[in-house]
């Protein structure tokens, strides 16, 4: 069995991999895509504290945490889209005003 430090170890890994790209990258589809990293992050914490403890309720909110990030990612691309849109570039750097 692959103890639970690992999993953590994993997850802080991805995350820590996420909040960087989060803080480096200017591109709003990389932006978007490192706090997906960040969300699954979270999502393996919570399945390790919930395998190693043997309950439930960790896996229950990672359901919910899938189902907020759905939510999020369709209505993320279509912002996204929607600035690529209007001002032909997904730079962050670029998008310092999103008036008009």
């Amino acid at each position: 069995m692959i103890p639970v430090s690992w999993f953590l170890a994993l997850s802080g890994l991805l995350f820590a991999l996420g909040a960087a790209a989060f803080l480096i990258k200017k591109d709003l589809l990389v932006m978007f895509l490192a706090v997906e990293v960040m969300l699954n992050a979270a999502n393996l914490a919570f399945v390790a504290f919930a395998r190693a403890r043997g309950l439930l309720e960790g896996q229950v909110a990672v359901f919910f945490v899938i189902t907020v990030a759905a939510a999020e990612a369709a209505v993320g691309l279509a912002i996204i889209l929607l600035v690529f849109r209007r001002r032909k570039t997904v730079k962050a750097d670029e998008l310092d005003i999103l008036k008009g």
